[in-house]
């Protein structure tokens, strides 16, 4: 099984609070997609923030955050701003 961390934008913090969310494997941040594990990690660890959500969504379209579309990023933010 490949690891979170394995995925660009994820490192070892990250990859250790997506697993206690329940997300602990590429195959399973995928399913779930960036928005619904970014709802499970600002539940359980309010302080994550917007580049995190773009980190995840480039983690699951396997690109750098700082290459997402600006459309999405700014899709990403509104999803953001109302949690």
């Amino acid at each position: 099984m490949q690891k979170l961390t394995d995925l660009q934008n994820i490192g070892r913090e990250m990859e250790r609070k997506l697993a206690a969310v329940g997300i602990d494997s590429p195959g399973k941040l995928v399913e779930t997609g960036a928005e619904q594990a970014f709802f499970r990690l600002k539940t359980a660890y309010p302080e994550v923030c917007l580049v995190h959500l773009y980190a995840l969504e480039g983690a699951v379209c396997g690109m750098a955050y700082n290459r997402l579309p600006e459309g999405r990023k700014k899709e990403l933010k509104a999803f953001s701003d109302s949690l």
